[in-house]
């Protein structure tokens, strides 16, 4: 392609969360990808620091996987899943209730996780209403959060810039919870922090607001991801589910970025030992080979929805064209099978505490203010220029690009989520670059 092609190209894709302009000036182009690795254009290998985009948890072009799909695509390319199916479909839905938390075994297949979110929340109104409490209708999200892009999770949703063009047109009756990052207290804390379950109490400050009767579900990400890494106090999950038990709310939470490893188990279940209503999950469903999402929900709940409506009736009105997609299914069950049988999610346990040991190596580093980890994650937090918040962070994911390595930036945190198949010697090079790169910086 000549540099005439290439811009033309450049003015013609609108970019998603990307300042457009400041890119198309200097892009960072991915032409390959492989294992570890992707490759640019010409020729230079980057080293993934990121997992694609938290998604890619088994390291790229995996044969198995890439042979599914192949195979599926000249079999079946598509079929609707309304009111048909293919065996594909429920193989899958089979295959996640079997990794996902005990009694959550109803899964309701989705294209993305704001798709899932937004579905997650119609199931807790369809839940509430088939029940005959249909005034439960509010939902409580958490400062901070992010349930991504659709008008439901955006609304429930608590990350400020997000909210901003949009907050006349989002959900009536939203409240949100405060976060759980506590900088003073909690500073370079490795794993859950120590300080913090006390901020579940906040809500119920809010059901006493609202009164329980109005409220149907409480939703948040186990470990909040897209905002920068922010993990949950110890003791602070335990208390969001006992508060949601005696007030008949029920809890859901969004998987999306921790379910499939990169905990060190297959969900936060594992990690955390709490127990949702709800589960929304998508990204490495299925390696992000093709774009699919899921939701798995408490078999009551599934149950008193399908129960409530007559028989022949449909339960429940809610679905998309893709929805179990026959491609995204192949790669889905490749993608899993391909978990068990390398025991990836046991091998980022494994390899937890190396990670957690290289990441706070770079306590004492200039700018450094806080690091946070858990599993194959990890946030790193710089302390924002005067006046300039985020421009230090966007300057280090720049130089760590030219460094060949690939990482994520949210404001001026730095987010580190490898595929699980990263070795010893790629998470040195990843944090001694960071470190690097970190200290350069003015």
């Amino acid at each position: 392609m000549d540099m005439t092609d290439l811009q033309q190209d450049l003015a013609s894709f609108w970019m998603p969360y990307t300042a457009n302009r400041q890119f198309k000036q200097a892009p960072r182009l991915l032409s390959e990808a492989k294992g570890m690795f992707y490759k640019t254009p010409d020729g230079r290998e980057v080293l993934d620091g990121c997992a694609g985009l938290w998604c890619v948890a088994a390291g790229h072009c995996r044969e198995e996987i890439v042979k599914a799909v192949q195979e599926q695509v000249a079999r079946l390319d598509f079929a609707p899943s309304f009111q048909m199916g293919h065996p594909l479909a429920f193989e899958t839905a089979s295959r996640l209730a079997a990794i996902t938390p005990p009694g959550l075994n109803r899964i309701f297949f989705t294209n993305s996780g704001s798709e899932s979110a937004d579905t997650a929340l119609k199931i807790a109104i369809a839940y509430h209403r088939a029940r005959g409490d249909s005034g439960r209708t509010r939902f409580i999200g958490r400062e901070r959060s992010y349930h991504g892009v659709n008008f439901g999770g955006m609304s429930v949703g608590g990350i400020p810039g997000n909210r901003k063009t949009f907050g006349n047109v989002m959900l009536p009756g939203v409240d949100h919870m405060p976060h759980t990052h506590d900088l003073k207290r909690n500073a370079f804390s490795k794993g859950q922090p120590a300080h913090g379950a006390e901020i579940a109490d906040e809500l119920e400050r809010l059901v006493a607001l609202h009164d329980a009767s109005n409220i149907a579900a409480v939703i948040i990400e186990p470990m909040a991801g897209s905002t920068g890494v922010l993990l949950p106090p110890k003791g602070y999950l335990e208390r969001l589910r006992s508060i949601c038990d005696k007030h008949g709310i029920l809890l859901i939470f969004d998987e999306v970025i921790t379910g499939f490893g990169r905990l060190g188990g297959a969900f936060s279940y594992d990690a955390f030992g709490v127990k949702p209503d709800i589960m929304t999950m998508a990204k490495a469903i299925n390696n992000a080979t093709i774009p699919m999402g899921a939701v798995a929900i408490k078999q009551e709940v599934h149950d008193a929805i399908i129960n409530a409506a007559p028989e022949g009736g449909m339960e429940f009105m809610h679905g998309y064209t893709y929805s179990a997609h026959p491609v995204a299914c192949a790669a889905a069950n490749a993608t899993l099978a391909l978990y068990e049988r390398e025991q990836l999610f046991q091998r980022a346990a494994s390899l937890a505490p190396k990670f957690e040991a290289a990441v706070h190596a770079l306590k004492g580093v200039k700018n450094v203010i806080d690091i946070r980890n858990f599993g194959l994650v990890a946030g790193i937090e710089l302390a924002p220029r005067e006046g300039q918040a985020g421009k230090r962070g966007y300057e280090a994911m720049v130089k760590c690009f030219g460094k060949g390595l690939l990482i994520r930036t949210t404001g001026d945190i730095l987010a580190v989520s490898p595929p699980l198949i990263v070795e010893d010697a790629q998470i040195d090079r990843i944090f001694s670059t960071i470190a690097e790169v970190v200290a350069s910086i003015d």
